[in-house]
């Protein structure tokens, strides 16, 4: 199966520490070896947000802080790529073109982020989409998709089903500034309804949950083709 992830940075590198990012290696190669084939793509977390926040205090307009972004997503993606060892492209893939290549050569294609405006998860829907894989895997901070901010709302409910329709309403009215922590974003969301792809949303502070959602046995969020 040709699978992509999309890890966030806040999951893999919550601070900067080699257990978490061997843990997700490791996952990764079992899963190469069972046959499947990945790409991966990382965000930028935390570290990211304490960046932008800096910066914008200093007076960064948007595009500049998606840049200070991006160039926090490529140093995890580092990060995991020393982790993955010759599996692995050398650097972080920076456009889908050549992450693609990567992929039919038998290499994991690792990239971060790549232009200001596009979030990680909206990369590694777009390499899905191109790629035309079988599953794409969101390890999120939080374990699917909810109704309502979880973290605000005691009463939020988790979907253990949703259409890729019904996910771009629920996250539609989400703030999408640089170093927003929605569990997929908008445009992610969009690409996500146009492309059909089938997708599921983990909590990815278990790297083994994103093997689980490959096997389709996990406790995340299924989003399916609307003409499902």
């Amino acid at each position: 199966m040709k699978v992509v992830v999309s890890v966030g940075g806040s999951v893999l590198a919550p601070t900067v520490q080699s257990a978490r990012v061997e843990a997700y290696a490791d996952v990764i190669e079992e899963l190469v070896e069972e046959g499947h084939e990945l790409g991966i793509v990382v965000g930028g977390g935390q570290t990211a947000r304490e960046y932008i926040e800096a910066a914008r205090e200093l007076g960064a307009n948007e595009i500049a802080l998606d840049q200070l972004g991006v160039a926090v997503t490529r140093l995890n993606a580092r990060l995991l790529i020393a982790a993955l060892g010759e599996q692995a492209t050398a650097t972080p893939q920076t456009d889908h073109v050549r992450a693609l290549e990567a992929l039919r050569r038998g290499d994991i294609p690792v990239m971060g982020g790549t232009v200001p405006g596009h979030t990680t998860d909206a990369v590694a829907t777009a390499l899905a989409e191109y790629a035309d894989a079988d599953l794409l895997v969101y390890a999120t901070s939080v374990p699917g998709v909810y109704d309502a901010d979880p973290n605000e709302d005691a009463t939020a409910t988790k979907y253990d089903t949703i259409s890729a329709s019904e996910l771009v309403s629920v996250v539609a009215s989400i703030d999408m500034g640089a170093g927003s922590n929605a569990p997929v974003d908008l445009l992610a969301t969009k690409l996500l309804e146009r492309s059909g792809l089938k997708a599921v949303v983990v909590d990815g502070a278990d790297p083994e949950n994103v093997a689980r959602a490959v096997a389709g046995d996990h406790d995340g969020t299924d989003v399916v083709p609307d003409d499902q």
